[in-house]
């Protein structure tokens, strides 16, 4: 059942962590603020039968670890840093109704809502008290935990959903995370690329291109470009 979405005054903020390229990746969201979360870590272990995969394919996409939860789940210490870095969207009161029916799809393959505060980048803005995040908990049915990198990086190559090839899926989380600014960067996704990248040449085939032939580059710059249009008009915006 989908979980309701509070109805307040303002509006409300969702944080992003998965796909951050730009203003339009969701509906109606008129403010797009770059920052982070702390107490979580990003991690690849979401299977995704509808967006990024199939049901006999799984695809792979991000989910949130809780740092508390994190020594259970892996027997091993957790990593010193427990920032995630992404972006919070402001969707005002009045499409609060639409855009829920719009993540209820979205996010309907095992994430359940949960709030966090949100920290934006410097001079970004002010701290946002109650930020909503969707999160795959290990008690989801798609929750699949620590999977060996070269295996995880063969299925990201392979699978394609609905959305999309996998693979691009994991390009394009990492260039957007480049493109958010310095220390932005996710050294879990960076190595899931790298090994995903390898699959590809392994396999002879191009490791820049995706399966429908158009190259990651020309993919990375419609996100470049999409993210300095989202500046030039949160730019326009301010009084």
């Amino acid at each position: 059942m989908a979980q309701a979405i509070p109805e307040t005054e303002n509006g409300f903020w969702l944080f992003g962590y998965g796909r951050v390229e730009s203003l339009h990746s969701l509906p109606h969201a008129h403010q797009r603020v770059p920052g982070y979360i702390e107490g979580y870590y990003r991690r690849f272990w979401q299977a995704s039968e509808d967006h990024r995969g199939t049901s006999e394919y799984p695809g792979r996409v991000v989910t949130l670890i809780d740092r508390s939860q994190y020594e259970s789940i892996t027997s091993s210490s957790p990593p010193p840093s427990s920032r995630v870095w992404g972006v919070a969207y402001h969707i005002p009161r009045e499409h609060v109704r639409e855009v829920q029916d719009y993540l209820d799809i979205r996010e309907i393959n095992g994430y359940s809502i949960q709030y966090t505060p949100f920290q934006p980048a410097a001079h970004e803005g002010d701290p946002i008290e109650k930020c909503m995040v969707y999160i795959g908990l290990p008690s989801s049915p798609q929750f699949l935990g620590p999977q060996d990198l070269d295996e995880l990086a063969a299925m990201i190559w392979k699978c394609r959903g609905a959305s999309g090839e996998n693979r691009e899926y994991l390009f394009m989380l990492e260039e957007s995370l480049k493109e958010l600014g310095e220390g932005a960067g996710d050294e879990h996704v960076e190595e899931v690329a790298k090994r995903t990248r390898q699959v590809g040449m392994d396999r002879g085939e191009d490791g820049a291109t995706l399966g429908n032939g158009r190259s990651i580059e020309a993919a990375i710059e419609n996100v470049r470009s999409a993210t300095a249009s989202d500046r030039r008009l949160e730019e326009m915006e301010k009084p």
